[in-house]
């Protein structure tokens, strides 16, 4: 970082340490200072019994107790004055360094005494080393604690002019100089460290910042597809159900292929809307993988029944290979990540076709989907995990996609812990594989997928719903395949309808209700006391546009069966029909 950049007030920071450390610093610095002083002077006045050497060690004594009073931690706002107290221990150091100029001159009697000359240029060059390691930290302190000590004690022996003094002189004068020259550049070096760690200080603030920032951003905008998910999601469940009952009265006529295509295009977008808000969970960190023992068969049967209509539309084989391996994985988390290579391998597939196998490698199993597709150029592979990246779809053809289908699989992964290979040729074919940890079979009872066949409708159906199109739809639809059901817009309505069904002997078999209903009402709430005034014989099927994870949790933790808006009316038909045999079948839920 240049000083075109540095943070704001780095320049007062570095000032305030360098001021700190060496106020840390003194307490040692000055007793060492004064155990030289007067050992100094002790020896020179037991050699010349000179009253001016218990003059200067009184000097010497009297500034040491004058900066002990003066004491920086004793100022409550020493850190926001590093000004003056900088200025405060030049002052000291100057009156330091003066007072060690003074001994050579006041301590040393006149002659040819180079014993006592030796014993002063000694202690003074020690000092003069030893201060200018603890006092270099603030650059002021150099000139004025090394010059005026060592400059008068060159003039002193200058002074004698004899050969033997002057040569000692020269000495001194050297040694001045390489003390200051040294002294600058442990300066520079520790005004550079500390430059240096606040430079790193804010970068690390700043990234914090951003971090908050983002995580801010991100929350935001999981509340936002929680909030407009729900607005989204009712119209679209609506027109769903519109849909369903117009292409099953339409059947056999020409205009039901015009349904059928209606119908094709609800189901893209609300795959659409799924696929954009998997990313916002799965990003926010709200998907947490539930763990265990999963049988591959199974999930390989579930991607047959989905994919194998795709691929025979366009003339593809698909083939997925029976195997024995069982893994530890998330059983939903997994069959989604595999649907979306699948899927991806179908549309970039325009003849040969996909197969999928599981194979065993100590302690791993590889899951391989391999294709025959267009392939991916080397210099595409790097981006094919990024959002909305599709290679050879300029015109954003709706058939192909968004481009976000690599991209959860790239996420899925990283969350389940299973690292993803990808090897492809161009023109050639592409091959995924998904490493998984094996687990054995033995005493484990196998995850059920839900079942596809449709079993017998309920008799009586209870819909709670605030919107009057929802109920129209669900009660057009249930009454095409026989299913009585009665459509109220809350709670006080449903009590009265089971109170009535009970007289007539003609009990309400399932209670289909909205978990959002009008003025805030809590439609999970509103089914479970309903439920406990009708006893256990009534099941409940909830249906909701809500994806925040907390409210889906106390939903699941209620022990219902939850279907995310928009829910197809096969959808629909389906759980109704598993609540009917409910003590037979699994519970599944759309997550």
């Amino acid at each position: 970082m240049n000083a075109d950049v540095h943070p704001p007030g780095l320049t007062q920071r570095v000032l305030r340490e360098q001021v700190a450390a060496v106020h840390a610093n003194a307490p040692a610095a000055y007793l060492a200072d004064l155990l030289t002083a007067q050992t100094l002077g002790i020896g020179l006045f037991v050699a010349t019994r000179r009253w001016q050497v218990l003059l200067w060690m009184a000097l010497h004594l009297a500034l040491t107790l004058r900066r002990a009073y003066r004491r920086y931690e004793r100022s409550p706002d020493a850190a926001a004055q590093p000004e003056y107290w900088a200025r405060f221990n030049a002052r000291n150091v100057l009156l330091r360094s003066c007072i060690w100029g003074l001994a050579p001159w006041l301590c040393v009697p006149p002659g040819r005494n180079l014993g006592l000359w030796v014993m002063v240029i000694v202690m003074m060059m020690g000092g003069c080393a030893g201060g200018a390691l603890s006092l270099a930290v603030l650059k002021r302190n150099i000139p004025r604690f090394i010059v005026p000590s060592m400059a008068s004690l060159t003039l002193a022996l200058a002074w004698r002019g004899d050969t033997v003094h002057l040569f000692l002189a020269t000495g001194c004068l050297l040694y001045m100089c390489v003390m200051i020259i040294f002294a600058l550049q442990h300066h520079r070096l520790l005004t550079a460290a500390l430059t240096m760690r606040f430079e790193k200080e804010a970068l690390a603030e700043q990234l914090s910042h951003q971090i908050a920032a983002t995580q801010r951003a991100s929350a935001e905008k999981t509340r936002f597809l929680a909030a407009a998910s729900h607005d989204l999601r009712q119209p679209l469940h609506a027109i769903a159900l519109f849909g369903a009952v117009i292409e099953k009265k339409l059947q056999g006529s020409e205009e039901w292929h015009h349904a059928a295509r209606l119908m094709d295009a609800v189901g893209t977008l609300g795959d659409s809307l799924d696929t954009l808000l998997d990313i916002s969970r799965l990003d926010a960190g709200e998907v947490s993988p539930q763990i265990r023992p999963v049988e591959l068969n199974p999930l390989f049967l579930a991607l047959n029944n989905v994919f194998a209509a795709q691929a025979a539309d366009r003339d593809l084989q698909l083939r997925l290979l029976a195997t024995p391996c069982w893994v530890l994985s998330d059983l939903q988390l997994l069959q989604r990540l595999l649907s979306n290579l699948v899927d991806n391998a179908l549309k970039y597939t325009p003849r040969g076709g996909v197969v999928v196998a599981a194979r065993a490698r100590g302690p791993l199993v590889w899951i391989d989907v391999r294709d025959t597709g267009i392939g991916i150029a080397h210099e595409h592979l790097g981006r094919i995990f990024d959002e909305f990246y599709q290679i050879g779809n300029p015109g954003r053809d709706r058939a192909k996609g968004l481009g976000i289908g690599l991209s959860i699989v790239q996420r899925l992964s990283r969350l389940l812990g299973h690292p993803l290979q990808v090897r492809s040729r161009l023109h050639r074919g592409s091959h995924f594989r998904l490493v998984l940890p094996a687990v054995t079979a033995s005493g484990v009872v196998p995850l059920a997928v839900c079942p596809g066949a449709a079993l017998p409708l309920p008799q009586r159906v209870l819909l709670i719903d605030d919107e009057a199109a929802i109920r129209q739809a669900v009660t057009g639809l249930l009454q095409a395949h026989g299913v009585a059901i009665d459509a109220v817009a809350g709670e006080a309505e449903a009590e009265a309808v089971l109170a009535q069904a009970s007289q007539e002997g003609l009990p309400v078999e399932v209670l289909l209700c909205d978990v959002r209903l009008a003025d805030g009402a809590d439609g999970l709430a509103a089914a479970q006391r309903l439920r406990a005034r009708s006893g256990s014989g009534l099941q409940v099927l909830l249906i909701t546009g809500e994806t925040a994870p907390q409210r889906q949790q106390q939903m699941l933790d209620a022990g219902l069966q939850v279907l995310l808006k928009p829910v197809a009316a096969d959808r629909l038909l389906q759980a109704l029909a598993s609540l009917v045999q409910h003590d037979a079948q699994p519970v599944c839920t759309r997550s």
